[in-house]
């Protein structure tokens, strides 16, 4: 794909959403590599666009939604024109957060013809994508107003987008748990039964990673209780009914934060906020959010004729 060129404006997006530009990079390389092919090439803009043909585009919600994703789309439409040599220009017209509307236009992308249809497909399907997660998740953030409980995400996301499918996440009024396996130890059942019980596997998580945060996972009052005093300060309370809940809240007091996760929905999550739990672990955010459809749609403005072409007789 040659270079990874970004614009100024590109950049400046990118750091102050914080997402971090060499995974941006990555996975930008990879979605459109799967579409242009190990040469790369775009068989049918190459055949019917001219070289030197500039439209512009505006990217357009197609539904009511939360968008999320926008310096990604920026990413896009950069790396899709560096690799041929020449730039796009991105007009950032909303904010990643921000409510839209059907038929609100998102951003406008002036270049290239042939780039703008070459990065259409890989931009929008990151961006949709994105703005699902964050529409989805703004659900449960509106549920949840007015309440201690904050919603959480989980591992269970998309293969490789994991970090954009979290940020938008944040973006839709969430908050990310642990990003994978190395930064929270999670003491499940079956780590459970592997090391004898939970104080063992709470001592020995401990003992060989004293400055990484520990969670227990618990299915019983009783199992929480134990959890606490072998030393732990959050349990996550798996499949536990809101009664069940709201006695371990009583029981277990202040000693430790407490999330519940396990077959919720926006029909229940007020009973389980009541409860007096911290957190609400959602994996649907990530591995059930349908998309937000979002086009791009370009302008007429070039009547389909490259800038060196005669003009149209008659």
């Amino acid at each position: 794909m040659g270079g990874f060129v970004l614009t100024p404006s590109t950049l400046q997006a990118l750091q102050e959403s914080g997402l971090p530009v060499p995974e941006v990079e990555r996975i930008v390389r990879l979605a459109l590599t799967e579409d242009l092919g190990p040469e790369p090439r775009d068989v049918t803009s190459l055949a019917t666009i001219p070289d030197d043909q500039v439209d512009t585009a505006d990217v357009v919600a197609r539904a009511d939604g939360v968008v999320a994703g926008l310096a990604v789309l920026s990413a896009v439409f950069d790396l899709a024109a560096g690799a041929a040599g020449r730039t796009v220009e991105v007009l950032l017209r909303s904010r990643d957060g921000a409510r839209v509307a059907r038929g609100d236009v998102l951003a406008t992308v002036t270049g290239p013809t042939r780039a703008l249809l070459t990065a259409e497909r890989t931009a929008l399907n990151l961006l949709s994508r994105m703005s699902g997660v964050a529409t989805h998740t703004r659900a449960w953030a509106d549920a949840l107003a007015g309440t201690k409980a904050v919603v959480l995400d989980t591992r269970k996301t998309t293969p490789g987008l994991r970090v954009l499918e979290k940020y938008a996440v944040r973006a839709g009024g969430g908050t990310n748990k642990r990003m994978g396996l190395y930064d929270v130890a999670m003491i499940k059942d079956n780590h459970k039964l592997a090391a004898g019980g939970i104080p063992a596997a709470y001592r020995r998580v401990r003992a060989a990673f004293p400055e990484v945060p520990v969670q227990v996972e618990v299915t019983t009052v009783a199992e929480a209780v134990e959890a606490v005093e072998a030393g732990a300060d959050f349990l996550l309370c798996d499949n536990m009914s809101p009664q069940t809940l709201s006695e371990l809240v009583s029981v277990v007091g202040d000693r430790a934060e407490l999330e519940a996760t396990g077959g919720l929905t926006l029909e229940v999550v007020a009973e389980y906020a009541a409860t007096g739990v911290d957190y609400l672990s959602v994996g649907a955010l990530t591995h059930s959010s349908p998309i937000l459809d979002i086009a791009l749609d370009l302008r007429p403005t070039g009547n389909g004729r490259a800038l060196s072409d005669p003009p149209p007789r008659g």
